[in-house]
């Protein structure tokens, strides 16, 4: 059957171990870090050879193909050395997908791919399909592969999986927006980036839908560059269009085929502008997925929030707290700041992507009172707001706890603590689930 290597033990490489081993490969993974118990105990399960604590060149090279996390960069040196070998190096995502024949709505996309793809699910759900969930979301799709049998998978895809993808087709695609993100692992350049994003429509036939906010300048400009053959349905908040969804007033009119049907705003139950187009999103995914429009308006009104994703904690002496942990990039922190209608302590900070801050500027002008950073190195949080709220305004925190306690000084009644990093967490914590964890604990001991 041929050997495969599968670089990095955590979700995904682990589900991809167990696909490699229940398809009769012979398999061995290999991870730079430590093993978390439960996954060494699954490799043990399945009897398969790993190891941790770095990768032994002889083992992994000699692998007829490798399936490698999409945490682990192409400059990482072992990555290196199978693209001199010529050895082709795959992602979870493309793996899986061989061994899956069940239809696939994929989401990618700057930001909203977390709560686009939970309200898909969800809706999928509700119309009673056997549906799984997975990719940068809940279990690893290729242990589902292995281990399940699903009609229909809803998958979130991040640029780092679709790098990896080849062959790999969506039956319905669907890209949220495109905004700076990542842009170190693309050589900072926002071409690769977009390019990455598109990956996702690259295979798509006549049959397929390919779904797109058509407000976003940057999809639209590389839409107009690439041949598409699949079904578009785009989705506007600021003009008609003849098959997609639009807003129109305070209803949401969607257009798929010959059926026409509306939502009113009145009825989600997610507010926001960014939602509607997350809605807009979810609700074209299961028309073109044959889901009735009782059952689309019903699951829009019932959906419950994310964790992790402007989701209030507590309310501690009339201050609210929220946990947008999840907001790692600028344009997310822009969507949280812009639905805050209370005055705000703002904590932001972490590991800093390339992130441009000037675009928030008119928003912290307008809405934020103090920010609170939590971060190794917030240098570049002081230039961009220190002249706006005030030196006496801004202070540096290393722990959630501090910064919780901090901004408790700085609220007062009627405010809004938000935790809306804008960066990644690994400077301070494993991830931004972790962080968001710490914060909510943090609010819970006030």
């Amino acid at each position: 059957m041929g050997r495969i290597v599968v670089l990095g033990g955590a979700e995904s490489g682990v589900g991809a171990a167990v696909l490699a081993k229940v398809k009769g490969f012979d398999v061995f993974l290999s991870d730079n870090g430590k093993l978390k118990d439960d996954y060494k105990a699954l490799m043990d399960n399945w009897q398969i050879a790993y190891e941790e604590g770095g990768h032994t060149p002889e083992k992994v090279l000699d692998a007829d193909e490798v399936v490698k996390s999409p945490g682990i960069p192409e400059t990482a040196p072992m990555v290196r050395a199978l693209r001199d070998k010529g050895i082709h190096v795959i992602s979870e995502i493309e793996f899986a997908a061989r061994y899956d024949t069940a239809k696939k709505i994929c989401i990618t996309g700057s930001n909203g791919k977390t709560t686009t793809t939970s309200i898909i699910y969800y809706l999928l759900k509700e119309a009673g399909l056997n549906v799984g969930l997975g990719g940068n979301i809940g279990k690893s799709y290729a242990l589902q592969v292995a281990t399940e049998q699903h009609d229909y998978y809803v998958l979130e895809i991040s640029s780092f999986q679709l790098d990896g993808c080849y062959d790999f087709r969506p039956d319905i695609a669907i890209i949220t927006n495109i905004t700076p993100d990542h842009l170190d692992r693309y050589d900072y350049n926002m071409e690769n980036y977009v390019r990455s994003k598109f990956r996702i429509t690259r295979n798509l036939r006549p049959e397929d839908c390919f779904i797109f906010d058509s407000d976003d300048k940057i999809t639209i400009d590389h839409l107009s560059k690439i041949v598409l053959q699949a079904r578009m349905l785009p989705m506007s908040q600021t003009h008609e269009v003849e098959q997609g969804a639009y807003l129109e007033g305070q209803k949401i009119v969607m257009r798929v085929g010959e059926d026409e049907s509306e939502i009113y705003l009145s009825e989600l139950a997610l507010g926001g502008k960014h939602n509607i187009y997350n809605s807009m999103a979810a609700a074209l995914a299961a028309k073109a997925a044959g889901i009735r429009n009782d059952v689309i308006r019903k699951s829009l009104r019932t959906f419950q929030p994310i964790e992790h994703r402007l989701e209030p904690v507590l309310e501690v002496k009339d201050v609210l707290y929220i946990n947008d942990s999840k907001a790692t990039n600028v344009d997310a922190a822009w969507y949280a700041l812009d639905c805050q209608h209370k005055p705000v302590v703002w904590i932001v900070g972490g590991t800093d992507k390339g992130n441009d801050y000037e675009v928030l500027k008119p928003l912290v002008k307008e809405k934020v009172k103090a920010i609170v950073c939590l971060g190794v190195d917030n240098k570049k949080f002081h230039e961009a707001f220190e002249a706006i709220v005030g030196t006496d305004k801004m202070v540096d925190t290393l722990s959630a706890e501090e910064a919780v306690k901090a901004s408790a000084a700085f609220a007062e009644a009627g405010d809004v603590v938000l935790l809306s990093p804008c960066c990644a967490s690994f400077d301070l914590f494993t991830c931004y689930e972790d962080r968001g964890e710490k914060f909510k604990e943090a609010v819970r001991n006030l």
